[in-house]
């Protein structure tokens, strides 16, 4: 299952009241794209102390808007902010501390200044935290202090935190395993677009956990999923065209989601697909692309999927001439070169 690190840089910090002329005329120039003058405004608020000020520098260096990207000055206007208690200055020094931009990386320090924002209530920084704490990195590994952090984030309406709650109680870590909680935490985050746990969620009702088996309702969730480009689900809805599972059997649907994944370089799916145009199922039988994509597969694939599709692509082979077999090897290389833009 994915989890991930929500390492996003905000955009603009709120206005305080001290010189709030000039800060709003900084963020008017901001938003027009006149950075120049965004800067110009509000660098002597900055050196003033202003901490919002100092936030916004700090953005303006780490994205090069306007001047050349210089992670180490955004990381001394962020840390200035930061060390005024500003959550947002001290979130983004963290994530710079955790990825190693304009200082060398280090977890410990990202996980300090994750701790400060995260305690003064912001979702983003619980949710970082909580991550820390669930991979062991700058922290000792303790499910049960992620389970915490990722819970104030996602009641918070935090998506990233919800999905990764959700693989907590989906695991049973730090908290016994209850594919409930799962539902409840991967359906928050599914309803605000996310498509990881759009995935998960389909997952638990394609095999009946935490709830009754409903093939629909994974269908409908695959089908979110897949439309954002999920390679998993796109994968598995194409499976559940192929069978009929919550939909009729619908083969030129299945092709259509195979080819989708197939391009994103899911084995199973480049296998699968090769497999409709072997037998003409939702496609006309062709050979050579059945070749084509079991060839694919298998040199991307290892294990058993690998000798599947060693296996399919010999058993098709012996029924084609060495023109057609030569046609087939070039026209992978070709898919493959081209990272899947030219595989017809």
């Amino acid at each position: 299952m994915r989890r991930f690190l929500f390492a996003v840089f905000l955009v603009l910090a709120g206005v305080t009241g001290a010189a709030a002329d000039p800060f709003e005329d900084g963020r008017s120039a901001y938003v027009r794209g006149d950075y120049a003058q965004a800067m110009a405004l509000w660098h002597p608020l900055a050196l003033q102390g202003d901490a919002p000020a100092q936030f916004n520098l700090g953005l303006i260096y780490r994205h090069g808007l306007g001047v050349s990207q210089d992670y180490q000055e955004a990381l001394k206007w962020y840390r200035k902010a930061a060390e005024q208690g500003h959550a947002w200055a001290q979130f983004n020094l963290g994530v710079m501390y955790r990825h190693g931009q304009g200082i060398p990386q280090n977890a410990q320090e990202a996980v300090k200044w994750y701790r400060k924002s995260a305690e003064q209530g912001y979702a983003w920084a619980q949710n970082n935290l909580g991550m820390m704490y669930e991979v062991g990195q700058g922290v000792p590994r303790d499910y049960q202090e992620a389970l915490k952090w990722y819970l104030k984030a996602a009641e918070q309406e935090d998506a990233p935190a919800q999905f990764n709650l959700g693989v907590l109680y989906d695991k049973g870590r730090g908290t016994s395993r209850d594919a409930q909680e799962a539902v409840k935490w991967y359906r928050k985050a599914a309803e605000q677009g996310d498509a990881p746990a759009q995935f998960n969620l389909s997952l638990l009702y394609d095999k009946g956990e935490g709830g009754p088996q409903d093939y629909q309702e994974a269908l409908k969730w695959y089908r979110m999923a897949a439309e954002q480009g999920h390679a998993r689900a796109q994968y598995n809805l194409a499976v559940m065209y192929r069978q009929g599972q919550g939909t009729a059997r619908d083969a030129q649907e299945a092709v259509k989601w195979y080819r989708k994944a197939a391009e994103q370089g899911h084995g199973w799916a480049q296998n699968n697909l090769g497999v409709m145009y072997d037998v003409g199922q939702g496609v006309l039988q062709d050979f050579v692309r059945a070749h084509m994509w079991y060839n694919i597969s298998a040199k991307a694939s290892s294990g058993d999927e690998r000798k599947i599709s060693m296996r399919n692509r010999d058993d098709v082979a012996s029924q084609m001439t060495a023109t057609q077999i030569g046609q087939a090897q070039e026209m992978a290389r070709r898919c493959q070169d081209t990272k899947f833009k030219e595989c017809d």
